[in-house]
């Protein structure tokens, strides 16, 4: 265990990917020495410990950077739960030592190229760059402005390099007219209503594109997960471009699980061109959660922030992440998951910020059963003064049983349902349990549709299609 971050399993250092002069191997080697015992620090190649209070976010089986994903909470982390989830800690103690915003930066991800090696010797050359005996004199100055922008000078170089340079503020989109249905109708102030359609588990396309049809008139988009709990299906790609085909708007989700920097710019670039505008992007379930044989649970390449903010660039600004520019960039509509419940409220809104800030435009919430809990999210997100620079889609879903409930409260990260709910379950016929559901979800929607700042629900059906069009026009939100 670190001395300075809690909680702390020791895990292996990274090595370089490349032999190092002499020189380099051993300023390597006594940064580890000094830094491993202190921080348990793994060699990122890109220290982050200002900027997360002292606490190495690489502790994170993810590597998420900016950051907890959608399944943290207080106790422990999902994905290996022998630990606390280490950004729960970040976030604490950023709040005791005044340091919350701070968090909001959009940091970088890994350049392996970097990986393994050290980073003092970046600081020492950002120092002289500098001036290290202006450095000096300012760290005796009284004005703690003039402290802060030479501290800035010499550190922000070493954490935002050049292919980068994230900031912690707001990107409004540089374009004016909607780019897609869904874009339009939020823009116009309507209450929309969005669904998802499961991906079938084969090639066979029949009762996808029915699906499509049956709910297409309904809704005014429809998502389409990409690998739900890390359980491979048909790509997310391919379902968006069977519902572009009939004419209905498709939400294309990406995972930032299953990708690299590079799957991402050329497949954003490719949906494009089939006509999908909307985009939401996400960290994505762990493998640790999906099927046998476990795929790769190693560090993500990126994480869901990292990918708006990319994403954002290649719209407003028409470049690649290389610095590549385009002559024709994507038009895209940028969506993101929301958590309200995951942790702390004021832990998550700050999550949400961070986003919003990174180039989300939408977000599409987790499951929602209690409507006081998100009162107090949204509280908290209008604290933080972004409520009027994002939508907010609330996720609904009609629970088909009494087992359903089960799985959701203790399986699924990031979801927990209230003890009401689960005795009514439980009280209720096997064959009364699946109208009770849909109850339960209608009194929820009535609910929403009363609270200003929520601009629309998303229904997650979860394989049971059926009834969205039924749950549409008995909540009075029919198209």
């Amino acid at each position: 265990m670190a001395l300075f971050t809690p909680g702390r399993r020791w895990q292996p250092p990274f090595y370089p990917f490349k032999k190092e002069k002499f020189g380099k191997r051993l300023l390597r080697k006594i940064e580890r020495w000094v830094k491993g015992p202190l921080f348990g620090c793994r060699m990122c190649g890109n220290c982050l410990l200002q900027e997360t209070a002292f606490i190495c976010p690489m502790e994170c089986p993810k590597g998420m950077r900016n950051g907890p994903c959608g399944g943290s909470t207080p106790e422990k982390c999902y994905v290996d739960e022998t630990r606390p989830c280490i950004w729960y800690r970040i976030y604490k103690r950023a709040h005791k030592m005044g340091r919350e915003e701070m968090l909001m930066e959009v940091l970088p991800p890994l350049d392996w190229d970097r990986v393994g090696t050290e980073t003092w010797g970046d600081v020492v050359r950002s120092i002289r760059n500098y001036g290290t005996i202006k450095l000096i004199r300012s760290r005796f100055a009284r004005d703690k402005v003039k402290k802060e922008i030479a501290w800035e000078s010499v550190f922000r170089p070493v954490r935002q390099p050049g292919w980068w340079q994230g900031d912690s503020l707001y990107h409004p989109p540089a374009y004016d007219e909607p780019v897609s249905e869904l874009e339009r109708q939020l823009r116009s102030g309507k209450f929309v209503v969005t669904t998802e359609v499961s991906p079938p588990l084969s090639t066979a396309t029949g009762k996808l594109k029915r699906d499509i049809e049956m709910v297409k008139d309904h809704v005014t988009a429809i998502n389409f997960t990409d690998s739900s709990s890390a359980n491979p299906r048909m790509s997310s790609i391919a379902c968006s471009k069977v519902a572009a085909e009939l004419n209905a708007d498709p939400v294309f989700q990406i995972a930032a699980r299953d990708k690299t920097r590079t799957g991402l710019q050329s497949e954003i670039v490719g949906v494009n061109e089939m006509g999908i505008r909307n985009v939401l992007c996400i960290t994505g379930d762990n493998a640790r959660i999906g099927p046998s044989p476990t795929s790769n649970t190693n560090i993500l390449d990126m994480d869901a922030v990292q990918m708006l903010w990319i994403l954002r660039k290649m719209r407003d600004e028409g470049k690649y992440l290389d610095g590549r520019e385009m002559k024709h960039p994507p038009e895209l509509f940028l969506g993101a998951a929301a958590s309200p419940f995951a942790s702390e409220p004021e832990y998550q809104a700050l999550r949400e910020h961070k986003k919003v800030n990174a180039g989300a435009q939408f977000f599409q919430t987790n499951m929602i059963f209690e409507i006081d809990r998100l009162n107090v999210w949204l509280e908290h997100l209008c604290k933080r003064d972004i409520l009027d620079k994002v939508y907010i889609l609330a996720g609904v879903t009609p629970i088909r049983s009494h087992r359903m409930a089960q799985y959701l409260h203790s399986t699924v990260p990031g979801i927990t349902l209230p003890e009401k709910i689960l005795s009514e379950f439980e009280k209720t016929d096997k064959s009364d349990q699946e109208k009770l559901g849909i109850d339960i979800a209608l009194g929820i929607i009535e609910s929403l549709k009363n609270i200003k700042e929520i601009n629309g629900i998303h229904i997650m059906a979860v394989g049971w299609e059926s009834v969205v069009p039924g749950i549409i026009a008995d909540s009075g939100l029919k198209k």
